[in-house]
């Protein structure tokens, strides 16, 4: 059993060798808490969640590492803008994100380390940096002297010469205008905190160098985030580390964006969907089949309709583990996955081909059920939660039971009204009044309910909208 991972760096998928037998090192970069987050956010969590439960499944001790950006320009100028805090801001904004994390069921963090927890972990960086040579303080801002490192840029493969290095205001002193800000001097009003060059407060990059190292050391197996991260922050990172003396990030894995309108869903183009309004037009457990589904790398172009699409897929799922579950009872997961699904995940976690393992066994064992061979069927559900589980959507596990749950209050009034519907299409059925008892069937169908005629009676659940 090898797994294999596209590495951005090597611009390859690569075996996994971890650095320490048996254990798996992951840092992820997480939450910029200026604003609420949209799907697009919650995909790459998502995405490293499905990372880490593979992991696990293969036996891995797994340590994973997801930060919070709770100071940068964003977070201050909303803070300007509202006339708040910038710490009320980001709190109420982390609080969002772990809603939204915990709603499509991502596991929690092992750590979540805040940036402002860490201060002093990057003063010790910078003074390491300038003692090295690979930094400099100019007007209170401390930067990193780019041309000092010579791997940089390998990761996003330009050209040093052509570079257009982002900067913010006051960045004021630089050697090279291509040299990217550590630590930014003190603005009136602005959060701040002593330094040895004086006060002022962390650039981006920063922060998940020093983070990265004291969480997970001077090395430590992958480091993730969205494809957008590339540069200048992963970048920016590596160089930081590197030049410190770390050895870094082994591998790089980058997932795709959430486009809308074949843009990247983005808070500044005004196109997101956010995640507080999703959960409450859509199933969470849906949610996490429509963005967990694709591949990581793979972009997903956003709309109602593939939403949709989604749905009326996992409904198949869920529909076929009610049906066992109903004539068989409970049924435990299956202690290994099929074989083919586990190749397909090995592979670069080839989710989608994963998933049509799922459906093909799907298959199989609605065909059970068809020749009432029960003990078939119930060994394809134990093979379909097996999966589900890794891919965390076993509509059984107590993470999703909520759901069932909700508007439970209700459940027995609707039933009995449609029983009371059922039973006059029985009696149209009995007296051989077929178009009526199929206008009732369609009535029904039409209202949100799917009806399905079995051994022991009609059933009805209900159907994707």
């Amino acid at each position: 059993m090898t797994i294999r991972l596209h590495d951005t760096n090597a611009r390859q998928i690569r075996d996994f060798v971890p650095l320490t037998a048996g254990c798996v090192s992951i840092y992820l970069c997480g939450a910029t808490v200026q604003a609420a987050p949209h799907i697009g956010h919650i995909r790459s969590g998502l995405n490293f969640d499905i990372m880490r439960r593979w992991f696990e499944y293969r036996g891995y001790d797994v340590t994973f590492i997801r930060n919070v950006t709770d100071i940068d320009d964003k977070i201050i100028k909303k803070s300007a803008e509202q006339g708040r805090p910038w710490w009320a801001i980001g709190y109420e904004n982390e609080r969002a994100f772990n809603a939204g994390y915990d709603a499509l069921g991502c596991l929690p963090p092992t750590y979540e380390p805040r940036a402002t927890g860490h201060i002093t972990e990057m003063v010790e960086m910078m003074r390491g940096l300038i003692e090295r040579g690979h930094a400099y303080e100019a007007d209170g801002n401390v930067y990193f002297d780019v041309r000092s490192y010579e791997g940089y840029l390998e990761l996003s493969n330009q050209d040093l010469d052509d570079l257009r290095q982002p900067s913010g205001d006051n960045e004021t002193g630089k050697r090279d205008k291509r040299d990217f800000a550590m630590w930014k001097a003190t603005k009136p009003g602005e959060p701040s905190w002593e330094t040895p060059w004086g006060r002022g407060r962390p650039g981006w990059h920063l922060e998940c160098s020093a983070m990265a190292h004291k969480y997970l050391g001077s090395a430590f197996d992958i480091h993730g985030g969205g494809i957008d991260l590339i540069f200048p922050h992963h970048e920016n990172e590596i160089a930081q580390a590197k030049a410190f003396g770390d050895e870094f990030a082994k591998y790089w894995v980058h997932n795709g964006w959430v486009t809308l309108a074949g843009e990247k869903m983005s808070k500044s183009l005004g196109n997101s969907v956010l995640v507080s309004e999703m959960v409450k037009a859509w199933r969470p457990i849906v949610l996490r089949y429509y963005l967990g589904t694709p591949h990581y790398r793979s972009m997903i172009e956003y709309s109602e309709e593939s939403l949709r699409d989604a749905e009326s897929a996992f409904a198949r799922i869920e529909g076929f583990v009610q049906r066992v579950v109903e004539k068989a009872g409970p049924v435990e997961a299956a202690a290994e996955v099929p074989p083919a699904f586990a190749e397909a995940m090995d592979d670069d976690l080839g989710v989608p081909q994963a998933l049509a393992i799922v459906h093909t066994t799907v298959r199989q064992g609605n065909s059970a059920l068809a020749a009432d061979d029960k003990e078939a069927a119930v060994a394809r559900l134990a093979e379909v939660r097996a999966m589900l589980g890794v891919l965390g959507l076993d509509p059984l596990d107590p993470h999703w039971a909520g759901e069932s749950d909700r508007g439970e209050d209700l459940h027995g009034v609707v039933d009995t009204l449609v029983r009371l519907v059922l039973d006059q299409r029985q009696s149209a059925r009995e007296r051989k009044d077929w178009p009526a008892a199929d206008a009732i069937r369609d009535q029904l169908n039409q209202s949100g309910l799917v009806i399905e005629d079995s051994p022991s009676g009609p059933r009805w659940t209900l159907g994707p909208r």
